[in-house]
């Protein structure tokens, strides 16, 4: 099954948290705590830890994200985690990873397996989808 809709990010909050040890690389590592807002047949709101090594001059950079979802995918209501990651070079997106964690499925939607994607349109609409399945026993 597919849903897909579209969120805006309603809060992104850097943090103080830095590695330990320290190590000097190009492009420090920051951390960020993220809430977003998700409408269409994806409905509700995500909380999101955000790692990035990322340069805000030229847009170049990596990310890791790990959300906690809650709400509904096409009428089923819960909530479950996800991980999603990508790389850019200023105006692409590259190495994209983005997969539901195993078991974090609750309510309607427990059981939730799957993959998914994003992808923010030349006018700024950002765009989420989920390719989901359950898990053998639902």
């Amino acid at each position: 099954m597919r849903a897909t809709g579209t969120f805006t990010v309603k809060a992104f909050v850097p943090t103080e948290l830095k590695p330990e040890p320290a190590v000097s690389t190009g492009l420090p590592v920051g951390v960020a705590t993220m809430e977003k807002h998700f409408e269409g047949e994806v409905a509700g709101r995500s909380a999101t830890l955000f790692t990035a090594a990322f340069d805000q001059t030229t847009g170049v950079g990596t990310y890791v994200a790990m959300e906690s979802f809650e709400g509904s995918l096409c009428g089923q209501a819960g909530a479950f985690n996800f991980v999603h990651s990508a790389t850019t070079f200023g105006s692409d997106r590259t190495a994209e990873f983005f997969t539901i964690v195993p078991t974090s499925g609750t309510g309607e939607l427990t059981g939730i397996s799957g993959a998914g994607g994003m992808a923010v349109e030349a006018d700024g609409t950002h765009r989420i989808w989920f390719d989901y399945t359950w898990e053998v026993g639902r």
